[in-house]
């Protein structure tokens, strides 16, 4: 393996004429340089400079090597140059995996502040429901993701460093006609005997499990009328009397005119919502200002939006 620090000897060697001009060039003794040229006359195993008492000539192996030595030291300035613009976020990407909710509220007003603070890093985004994000970020293919935990879940346990953006409360969600619909709280132990629409009760759905234990917790078990991890079809489902249903804050950005959507009155299930990352991985400057930004709209975002509006 050549060394570009000798390289660069090399290079001034072929430019100054001798090794004392390169020496004082370089502010080296010429003994340096000297032992310098016959280290990389020995990694390149061939003579490289022929000396004469009128100086150095390169050899045509040096000229050559010094031919590719321009490209590599322009090549080294580059990158640091490119390296410098990433540590200062004029450069550099964040690749994120988003589910739909957090990809349709939470992540507009994020990256559009990401892009007005620093608009030289690239941005790509693809939707991705909590497990497969999390493959994809052990998997290197994304570097934040955005996580759904439950109130119950041990989180770190997968390998991935979460940080806490907030609490996403569930609501219930009555076709308008509902006898309860006029209540503004709702129990759910009141509702056992309700036909539920929910999402897959494979792990691909976090919000179906945190029901489910909520209903547990409530004292019975849901009966399932229908299943999709598509909350706008959901609601369609609700307004057409096949059951009602639980659907997070994040989620209710739009609300049909023939659903009305109740508090959970008690011990109401909510999904915890997280950025997460590798843990004890490396994060870049672009990735840690991502995360700041989403913790800013997040603290903006938090609350329980719904409770308010139903209460004024």
């Amino acid at each position: 393996m050549l060394d570009v620090r000798r390289l660069k000897v090399l290079r001034e060697v072929a430019a100054r004429g001798s090794f004392s001009a390169a020496a004082d060039a370089l502010n080296f003794t010429q003994s340096a340089i000297s032992q310098q040229i016959a280290a990389l006359e020995r990694e390149a195993g061939t003579r490289l400079v022929e000396r004469s008492a009128r100086g150095v000539r390169l050899t045509v192996a040096g000229e050559a090597l010094v031919r590719h030595t321009d490209v590599i030291l322009a090549r080294l300035a580059d990158a640091e140059a490119e390296l410098e613009a990433i540590a200062g976020l004029r450069a550099g990407r964040v690749r994120l995996a988003a589910f739909p909710s957090a990809a349709a509220s939470l992540l507009p007003p994020t990256m559009a502040r990401y892009r007005e603070r620093h608009p030289g890093v690239e941005l790509t985004m693809i939707p991705a429901d909590p497990p497969e994000a999390v493959q994809r970020l052990r998997g290197g293919e994304v570097d934040v993701a955005l996580l759904i935990a439950s109130a119950w879940d041990d989180p770190g346990a997968d390998g991935v460093e979460r940080t806490h953006l907030l609490d996403d409360p569930m609501y219930i969600c009555l076709p308008q006609g509902h006898p309860l619909a006029t209540k503004a709280r709702l129990r759910l132990e009141n509702l056992g005997d309700e036909k539920w629409l929910m999402g897959t009760t494979d792990h691909s759905c976090p919000d179906t499990s945190i029901f489910l234990r909520a209903c547990a917790v409530a004292g019975f078990e849901p009966r399932i009328g229908f299943q999709t991890d598509d909350y706008v079809a959901i609601q369609g489902f609700v307004a057409a009397g096949m059951g009602i249903s639980v659907i997070p804050d994040l989620a209710l950005a739009t609300v049909r005119e023939d659903v009305v959507i109740r508090a959970i009155a008690g011990r109401a299930p909510y999904r915890r919502i997280g950025v997460g990352t590798l843990e004890g991985g490396y994060r870049s400057p672009a990735v840690q200002a991502m995360i700041d930004i989403l913790v800013e709209v997040a603290d903006e975002y938090a609350g329980d939006r719904r409770a308010l509006a139903l209460a004024s």
